[in-house]
């Protein structure tokens, strides 16, 4: 019976050359990366991964000496880097996902993306009637902490001099801003979260975000401030609210994709949907920290009710194009 060193030997002498070709072509790629490969070298260095994988299969089921599976395994393993793990180019995936891939997903839950907007739209309006009507129930809408000392017994003047007011007032109005900001952030990722649970959660959250902006709405049109304040909301709400709308619509796309599974199981049908949701709320992101930089900076420093209706029609109408336009042409 030959000795294992024997089998080791005649083992390695068979297949040796392809090791070194393997080998070779990996030296030469992390040197100076795949680009060096030609159209042949390119086409073998699969196969002989393919072969190396089979020759540790082998060494393993026949139990070979500890340094020969030592040395597949490593060829094997660098092998893999560069036959399936190819590193990307990451700046140019991430202009191309915000160039093509994000309007284009955008476009794809336009449906829910309307649903959003109608659901949040609903709650303004019922939470400003609401409130107009019964002033107190500001309280019962609006959580102490997000109110910024704002409630339906604050004066026309003291309102006036919070959004429009010196440094002092700015600096409370700053720290309402980021409590809002906050409260809508909270939103929209919760939204994405509870969408599997049929969608349900997702509408309450976007119903009572729009009650907590029509209650704010209504205390500063009982004072005739109401053109003021949607001046100071809407040059970063256009695009923090639209954000909570996308987060809204990939988490209703969620419970969408569970009762209306079609022809897919339940779970490969959410598995699908998820994937593209969860590249939504990633783009969400940034439209969220956008929002925060026009909010710091834009807004504090710009006080006229003119130039900031401006940026809000500025900022829709460049959402409107980046997912009608772009998003249609991409899709």
């Amino acid at each position: 019976m030959a000795s294992p060193t024997l089998k080791s030997f005649v083992f390695r002498k068979e297949r040796e050359a392809g090791w070194c070709e393997l080998e070779g072509l990996i030296s030469k790629a992390q040197s100076r990366g795949l680009s060096a490969l030609d159209a042949e070298e390119l086409y073998r260095l699969p196969i002989l991964y393919r072969g190396a994988l089979s020759s540790l299969a082998v060494a393993r089921s026949i139990s070979l000496d500890k340094n020969l599976l030592e040395y597949l395994e490593g060829l094997a393993k660098r092998a893999y880097v560069y036959v399936y793990g190819v590193k990307k180019d990451y700046a140019a995936a991430i202009v191309r996902f915000l160039k093509t891939g994000f309007p284009r997903l955008v476009w794809q839950l336009r449906g829910a993306l309307a649903a959003a907007f109608l659901v949040l739209a609903a709650g303004t309006l019922c939470g400003f009637s609401l409130t107009l009507r019964n002033p107190d129930l500001f309280f019962s809408f609006v959580p102490e902490e997000l109110a910024g000392g704002r409630s339906p017994l604050s004066t026309r003047d003291e309102l006036l001099q919070v959004l429009e007011g010196g440094d002092e007032q700015r600096s409370g109005l700053a720290i309402f801003a980021s409590s809002l900001f906050t409260h809508n952030a909270q939103i929209g990722f919760l939204c994405f979260a509870l969408g599997p649970a049929v969608g349900v959660p997702v509408v309450l959250l976007l119903f009572y975000n729009g009650v907590v902006l029509g209650a704010f709405a209504a205390i500063h049109q009982r004072v005739d401030l109401s053109l003021e304040f949607w001046a100071w909301v809407l040059p970063h709400g256009v695009t923090e609210l639209l954000a909570v709308c996308l987060c809204g619509a990939a988490g209703l796309s969620l419970g969408y994709s569970i009762v209306f599974p079609g022809r897919y199981s339940r779970l490969d049908q959410l598995a699908m949907a998820g994937r593209r949701a969860a590249a939504v709320v990633l783009g969400s992101v940034l439209l969220f920290l956008l929002a925060g930089l026009i909010e710091g900076f834009f807004r504090q420093l710009v006080t006229g009710v003119v130039p900031r209706i401006a940026l809000v029609i500025v900022t829709a109408g460049f959402w409107a194009w980046y997912f009608g336009v772009l998003g249609r042409r991409a899709e």
